[in-house]
């Protein structure tokens, strides 16, 4: 095996993401708008009370979020100390290497205190965790609160760990909060050479990378050294903020003894359009074992009525007659649509 490592600072010998200072909320948002690449605004989150709470001391910081913490146990993970913080798959890919449990926050900040005292510490991370429900007092003095999207706000906790790369499809405004991390990101083209594992079986439910990035196998794994050619880094301090475009691959590392990060999830399009990836398991179904010829028919009618639909004259259908062809398409279609698309797949 290739056992060459790959250091952060290889890493960030790599794009950078463009950062940007003394912006505004509202000049984030012109910025984000139709943007599809990663941007950093540093320091737009370093007067929040939590940032300003781990800049004292990571004691600080967690006393802030037990006096805003509802209560209710929630999902944290634990790695022992040989797996390096890395959560990914067991040896055999039918398991994980954590183990997961209910804990509460409490529980998890004394575990998070004994191994930083430990020379080879295990890990301890507490996944997406939803800000109102779990922590109702935090939302309103330490999340961006936009006039133009209604974003889902989540916390992520823990101390040094690696985040397999993977997608979201909402855009994100990840706000690092406390202790420092590094992302890396890919354009969602480099799918092809991050070696993807299992749709349907990955830690957190969402596929991802393969690769071990720390110590990557370029025999097992030889086009992922085109990956990280296009790929961009972005090390976070307390306070910066990290735009992340809907479908922009990206691998997480935590640093520092405690790190917390506050993502803000949103969508361009109306919920009742579905989730996307709804259509690409259906597409599984009915296409993926289909003859070449027959896959090659399907991909230009995909091209036609999906892809390219932007280029494509209409105007020969009345738009009385449009239904679902409607652009963009409505509520009513949509639903219309939905209740068709149940019906068959019932059958």
């Amino acid at each position: 095996m290739n056992t060459n490592t790959t250091s952060d600072a290889e890493l960030r010998m790599q794009n950078c993401v463009p950062e940007y200072t003394d912006c505004t909320l509202d000049q984030l948002y012109q910025r984000i708008e139709s943007a599809d690449t990663p941007m950093v605004f540093k320091g737009l989150c370093r007067h929040f009370p939590l940032v300003k709470a781990g800049l004292e001391s990571n004691k600080v910081a967690m006393d802030y979020l037990l006096q805003h913490y509802a209560g209710q146990p929630v999902t944290a993970y634990y790695l022992p100390p040989e797996q390096q913080g890395r959560v990914f798959y067991n040896e055999q890919v039918d398991g994980f290497n954590y183990q997961a449990g209910r804990l509460d926050l409490a529980q998890i900040f004394q575990r998070l205190q004994t191994e930083s005292q430990q020379q080879t510490p295990a890990s301890v991370y507490m996944g997406s965790t939803n800000i109102q429900q779990y922590f109702p007092g935090l939302f309103a003095e330490n999340c961006l609160q936009f006039s133009q999207v209604n974003p889902m706000a989540n916390i992520w906790l823990g101390n040094q760990t690696r985040v397999a790369a993977h997608f979201d499809f909402p855009h994100n405004l990840a706000c690092n909060m406390v202790g420092k991390r590094t992302f890396t990101l890919f354009p969602p083209e480099q799918i092809t050479n991050l070696y993807i594992g299992p749709m349907e079986f990955a830690p957190g439910g969402q596929e991802i990378s393969m690769v071990n990035f720390d110590q990557p196998d370029y025999n097992q794994f030889p086009k992922f050294k085109d990956a990280l050619a296009a790929s961009f880094t972005a090390a976070l301090e307390p306070g910066d903020v990290l735009f992340i475009p809907s479908m922009w691959w990206h691998h997480v590392r935590g640093v520092d003894d405690f790190n917390v990060l506050i993502t803000h999830w949103w969508r361009d399009t109306p919920a009742f359009l579905g989730r996307p990836n709804n259509a690409l398991l259906h597409s599984m179904l009915s296409l993926r074992s289909l003859p070449k010829a027959q896959r090659k028919a399907w991909k230009a009618l995909f091209d036609y009525y999906i892809f390219d639909h932007d280029e494509v004259d209409e105007s020969h259908i009345p738009d009385n007659a449009k239904g679902m062809l409607t652009k963009p398409i409505d509520e009513l279609n949509a639903r219309k649509l939905r209740a068709d698309l149940t019906n068959k797949l019932k059958r």
